[in-house]
């Protein structure tokens, strides 16, 4: 009994998983050590930070100066902050134009490095 209890659990959280809507938007990821910002769009906000730290591990990310940073003041001196989520919207394109333009904006407004 126990076990299809589980089963069911499991089975529900999956389904979850798969019908939650993914959110757009804008991140700055911070080094404290160099005073540097970057700036991203992502179409979930949900998993970059994952991505980008999993590619600064492995010692890929396509970003030089942030992987530069990550090499010469280590993970302890990054932060990942979400800056400005966006609003659903329904057409990918309008999603895209409208992250673009928000990306553009932080990026000046932050004096920061686009990535």
């Amino acid at each position: 009994m126990a076990a299809t209890v589980g089963k069911e659990n499991r089975k529900a959280a999956l389904a979850a998983y798969k019908e939650r809507k993914s959110v757009a938007g804008v991140f700055a990821v911070r080094c404290g050590a160099a005073d540097t910002v970057w700036v991203g769009g992502a179409p979930d906000l949900d998993k970059i930070q994952n991505r980008l730290w999993f590619q600064l591990k492995m010692g890929g990310c396509p970003h030089r100066s942030l992987q530069a940073a990550w090499n010469a003041h280590g993970a302890e001196s990054l932060a990942f902050e979400i800056v400005e989520p966006l609003e659903d919207e329904e057409l990918a394109f309008a999603r895209a134009a409208a992250l673009k333009a928000r990306v553009a904006h932080w990026v000046a407004a932050m004096r920061a490095e686009a990535i």
